[in-house]
């Protein structure tokens, strides 16, 4: 498929390992939309903002990166501005853990979620992280819930679209 991901041997995918939901979205373009592979198809969402992404392990797994496919070219208004990644083990207890701010963003992002201890975190000019030093945690975080909360979209409108968001990758 067009634009597809292909994962390098030090990461693999954890996204069919957990279970996934949304706040909303559109009939047609939701959870099945996301992770289906292709950048083709997307979610939509449907309600206000925050727009919500949960990824809810049964086990606790260690979790190196988050990788997204966004493009304002395809999006428009609706490609996200403004991400904040959160873990926890339940809803109660999330932490944020980055904040990530995007300017017309163009295909595939990696969000660490940790210091890399053998290479340097690269992002495209178009992606700013809060936290360069992610908290001080290195190589993988230990969570059973990833949350991406998309908190306003490129001119704010109040519905959102998220081009596919591949699963959490870890080394």
């Amino acid at each position: 498929m067009e634009g597809d991901r292909d994962l390098d041997e030090e990461h693999r995918d954890l996204g069919q390992e957990a279970a996934w939901s949304l706040s909303s979205a559109k009939q047609g373009n939701g959870v099945e939309q996301l992770r289906d592979g292709s950048t083709e198809s997307f979610w939509q969402s449907d309600g206000p903002q925050p727009h919500l992404i949960n990824i809810q392990f049964q086990r606790k797994v260690k979790v190196s990166e988050i990788c997204l496919f966004v493009c304002f070219k395809i999006d428009e208004s609706y490609t996200p501005s403004r991400i904040s990644i959160r873990i926890g083990t339940a809803h109660h207890d999330l932490q944020e853990v980055q904040l990530l701010e995007l300017k017309e963003p163009d295909g595939w992002i990696n969000v660490p979620l940790a210091k890399p201890r053998i290479r340097e975190v690269e992002l495209p000019s178009s992606c700013t992280l809060r936290d360069p030093e992610m908290g001080g945690a290195v190589d993988f975080v230990r969570t059973h819930l990833i949350q991406l909360a998309i908190l306003t979209n490129h001119q704010s409108t109040a519905r959102g679209a998220c081009e596919e968001t591949m699963a959490p990758r870890v080394a």
